[in-house]
């Protein structure tokens, strides 16, 4: 049973939701958000990356940095540039890439629901940023962003949808300035809000597509505040937080792709020779080459692109963890050829997500920065599911949401 609940969420006015709404904090660094919030007073990243309005040397986990998105958070509403919905509302959000719309359902999830596994996920978090997202929310008392959740398509939770944006004016519709389209609908009639509650009531899981260190930090505040408080009911504004759902059928997951400094020590041909132990390798020449299928990776080395196709017995199909391309590259290249036995630590290997492009991964080996790089095959929704379902967890690095969540549209305060 996955609980969904209708919030009074704080949304910026019409005027300058486009200057207000921003990147999530996690996607660019404090130099990145100066840059992105200069001459803008509106914008978000004065509260989610508060360090931007203080000296740049400071620690980004100084007090004081809290302390400034407590206030920002403050002022934002003081100047009516955040205004709470006077009645319980859930929300729809459409993000439109390359012409593909996905519609999603804005609510708050159940803190029970991460305690007990009801909300599923994929990927380990690293308790420093779990506690730096836990101090921002303890001292805004908010969750200012929302985190990327999954559900099982619903054809009647499809057919809400389709009526509301057909029948009702979007409270905001704007272009990023990435080129990404944004609408967001607010559905304040009880009886639909009631419908879709039920609806996710008969899920027996949602997933964490993006966002596992907010979706914790969320939870674990939520989980103090219960203990704190002696007259805990359940029913308080903490047991909840804030997510947008999204049906499984609409998202697409973009490829997550690696590069590596060296060749351990090995020249290229050596390099070659020992890659055909485990995969078929093809030549490609230089025109930028993409996996065209599952066990199918491609290779930048030299100014040369390849094709390398995993061999029958080097991969499991069977099993959740042995199927992804990522398991067989860091089995059968990063550990054994280049001596990557940590992924999450080593300094020798860097991601870049799909979305800048095969270009990004020649550039960089170009540039003299990278030896190698390897494109991936997406993984698929299906199999996040899976991996979720067993109660495993993926390789780090492994999938890639576009486009991202805006932060800003809405706001959930836990009081």
């Amino acid at each position: 049973m996955a609980i969904l609940k209708a919030f009074k969420g704080w949304r910026p006015p019409q005027s300058i939701v486009k200057d207000l709404a921003s990147r999530p904090y996690d996607v660019l660094d404090s130099h990145e958000a100066r840059i992105e919030a200069e001459g803008n007073p509106y914008s978000l990243l004065h509260i989610i990356k508060p360090e931007i309005d203080l000296d740049p040397a400071i620690n980004l986990y100084n007090q004081e940095v809290y302390d400034k998105a407590r206030q920002n958070f403050d002022e934002f509403r003081s100047k009516g540039w955040l205004v709470q919905d006077q009645q319980d509302c859930l929300y729809i959000y459409a993000q439109t890439m390359h012409g593909k719309t996905q519609y999603g359902i804005v609510g708050c999830a159940g803190v029970e629901d991460y305690l007990n596994n009801v909300i599923k996920k994929h990927e380990l978090t690293r308790p420093d940023k779990e506690e730096d997202r836990m101090k921002h929310v303890r001292i805004t008392d908010a969750n200012m962003e929302p985190v990327f959740f999954s559900y099982p398509a619903n054809p009647r939770i499809d057919n809400i949808v389709a009526n509301v944006v057909k029948n009702q004016k979007p409270d905001y519709d704007f272009i990023a300035d990435e080129g990404f389209g944004h609408q967001f609908w607010t559905i304040d009639n009880q009886t639909v809000i009631e419908e879709i509650i039920n609806i996710f009531a008969t899920f027996p899981a949602t997933y964490i597509a993006d966002g596992h260190h907010r979706t914790a930090a969320a939870a674990l505040v939520g989980n103090e505040k219960r203990k704190l408080n002696p007259n805990h009911t359940g029913k308080e504004e903490y047991n909840f937080f804030l997510a947008v759902h999204f049906p499984d059928n609409q998202l697409t997951i973009i490829d997550y792709n690696r590069l590596v400094k060296d060749l351990n020590g090995m020249a290229t041909e050596e390099f070659l020779d020992k890659l055909k132990s485990g995969f078929d390798v093809e030549p490609k020449g230089n025109v930028e080459y993409r996996p065209d299928r599952l066990h199918n990776f491609a290779m930048y080395l030299d100014g040369q692109w390849y094709s390398l196709t995993a061999k029958q017995g080097t991969y499991d199909d069977n099993d959740p963890i042995g199927v992804l391309d990522v398991t067989i590259l860091t089995k059968l290249i990063l550990e054994p050829l280049l001596d990557i036995m940590d992924q999450r630590r080593s300094k020798r290997i860097d991601f870049v997500g799909g979305i800048r492009g095969l270009g990004e991964l020649s550039k960089r080996v170009n540039d003299g920065g990278m030896a190698v790089a390897f494109a991936l095959y997406p993984v698929s929704m299906q199999q996040l599911i899976n991996i979720a379902d067993s109660g495993n967890i993926m390789p780090p690095k492994t999938t890639w949401f576009e486009p991202k969540l805006r932060s800003g549209l809405v706001v959930h305060t836990l009081h």
